[in-house]
């Protein structure tokens, strides 16, 4: 008897491996405590999306300017589609400002809707829809083909570059395997319907490392992807709510797309993503549409979400992201403790110790009693933190906010004008035996500039002021260091003036040090850590 093929799917099945399951990161609150909000409908019925009544049409079209749909026919310009890419991101690069590049990319990104009309109306507020009727139009960024040579060619693990995924019948499942994630096997589990996560495809495509390099400056956050790859006829993730800002990009094919309200005010710009819900906890959709390749879906935290497949297509997105755990509460809290060890430092009101029986009258045992100490304890704690604000130093917050990002930033993708005038185009090389143009050949005539305007940062850390820089930064996620190097005093107006100088190059002969010695061994110093760049090679 022939022996029956098993797919891979079918015998991670048999595996007795525990499958991972989604962290709870945040404990639901009781029905009680939902308030719902009000959420204008727009259901659209999947089955019949090309056959709608008049009636329909007329109620989405009614609906659109609520919830935010914009649609546009695209010029010729932009229907070369990847070529159309190439030689916007070539545009990009002749750019001297990466501020306008990163300004230029972004509005291309939510073309036709003017960016500064979208962050006044839109942004942390509702979904917005644009469909473009142009399949070209992000043509390039990221393909099926892009996918399968990652999987050949790089070091691909399950779990930490790429998810194995479904969502059948209210189940979520994540069915990866150990170790690397090779073509025949991952290949298997699409076959048999599973969808697939890739987590950071920044670390392997140059296109999404370029293109998230440059859109960081404009969100002063960091910019992070993932990209889906689902089958026909399937849903690879149960209906939740994210923690960043989405952008959703379809590349490829279709997906059926339904986004709800936030359930409650505690819901909405959440702390932290939700756990999985089922269709009963969320109510009716606000916007339900098929996103085909060339439109753009964004979402703000907060807003539920869920995509499937239609039966005869399937689906490539990428989601671009940004603003996680970058709100005024975040600030704070690097703010709030440095403003309270400051304050039992310099205020013996703070070090004063709390009265000896206060336990007897404070605490939530005791939170109903009608006793006059009550109300001295809180005048008490209503003084000291009137008080606190006088030691609150919100620029050393916004430093600690500043180093965190730039460990967070992708490295730049330098354009090659940068390159070449930058470290990595110093001329020093091996030849006949011997090494020749070793080191930098800078000079007060040298005219210099700061590699982007992002790349680096002058913080104090107490005693020492350090330069913090992200041109070494890792295109994996925290896979390296932060990376910093301490400034000396007699350095810190010339960096200043540095990085206030940028676009514009500047003499290394201008920098305002005390000796033309310190002028050059801080550009030698901060050409060699990649930070500048000379305007041309002497």
């Amino acid at each position: 008897m022939e022996k029956k093929h098993m797919s891979a799917f079918s015998m991670y099945q048999t595996l007795p491996t525990q499958l991972p399951s989604s962290p709870k990161k945040r404990s639901l609150q009781t029905a009680s405590k939902k308030r719902k909000r009000g959420n204008g409908v727009a259901s659209i019925n999947s089955n019949n999306i090309a056959t709608q009544s008049k009636k329909k049409k007329m109620k989405a079209k009614n609906h659109a300017a609520e919830v935010g749909i914009q649609e546009m026919a695209e010029p010729e310009s932009v229907k070369a589609g990847e070529e159309a890419l190439n030689v916007l991101l070539a545009e990009l690069a002749q750019m001297n400002n990466s501020k306008e590049r990163a300004s230029t990319l972004f509005q291309w990104l939510i073309n036709p809707i003017p960016t500064k009309a979208f962050f006044r109306e839109t942004w942390e507020k509702k979904p917005v829809l644009v469909q473009r009727k142009n399949p070209n139009y992000y043509k390039g960024i990221f393909s099926t083909e892009e996918f399968d040579r990652i999987l050949r060619q790089e070091d691909v693990q399950y779990g930490v570059n790429l998810d194995v995924t479904s969502y059948t019948d209210g189940k979520r499942e994540t069915h990866n395997p150990p170790g690397r994630a090779l073509p025949y096997t991952v290949w298997d589990f699409y076959e048999n319907g599973c969808s697939l996560r890739m987590l950071n495809p920044q670390a392997f495509s140059s296109t999404v490392w370029n293109v998230l390099s440059i859109l960081q400056e404009h969100f002063g956050s960091m910019a992070g992807a993932n990209v889906y790859l689902t089958p026909p006829g399937t849903q690879g993730f149960a209906p939740h709510y994210d923690d960043i800002e989405a952008f959703v990009i379809q590349l490829e094919g279709k997906k059926h797309w339904r986004v709800y309200n936030p359930r409650s005010d505690d819901e909405v710009l959440p702390v932290l993503s939700s756990p999985n819900f089922n269709q009963a906890e969320i109510g009716k959709p606000i916007l339900e549409v098929v996103l085909e390749a060339g439109d753009l879906l964004y979402f703000p935290r907060g807003f539920i979400h869920q995509g499937n497949c239609l039966p005869d297509v399937h689906s490539l997105h990428i989601t671009i992201s940004s603003y996680q755990k970058n709100s005024w509460g975040d600030l704070l809290l690097k703010m709030v403790p440095t403003a309270l060890e400051i304050a039992m430092e310099e205020d013996v009101e703070f070090r004063q110790g709390l009265p000896l029986d206060y336990l007897s009258y404070m605490g939530v045992q005791n939170s109903d009693k009608d006793d006059p100490r009550r109300a001295k304890f809180f005048s008490k704690i209503d003084n000291l933190m009137n008080k606190l604000r006088n030691f609150v130093a919100v620029d050393a917050a916004v430093d600690l906010k500043a180093r965190e990002f730039l460990h967070d930033c992708l490295p730049p993708k330098l354009t090659a004008e940068e390159a070449a005038g930058s470290v990595h185009g110093a001329p020093a090389r091996w030849e006949e035996g011997r090494v020749r143009n070793a080191g930098a050949y800078i000079t007060s005539q040298t005219r210099v500039g700061l590699l982007r305007a992002g790349c680096a940062r002058l913080c104090s850390d107490g005693d020492a002021v350090h330069l913090y820089y992200t041109t070494d930064n890792s295109r994996v996620y925290h896979k390296e260091e932060p990376k910093s190097f301490e400034i000396k005093p007699e350095y810190t107006d010339a960096v200043e003036f540095l990085i206030h100088s940028y676009p514009e190059f500047v003499s290394v002969g201008s920098f305002p040090c005390d000796s033309l010695q310190e002028k050059i061994s801080l550009a030698k110093l901060l050409f060699k850590e990649g930070v500048i760049r000379m305007e041309s090679f002497q």
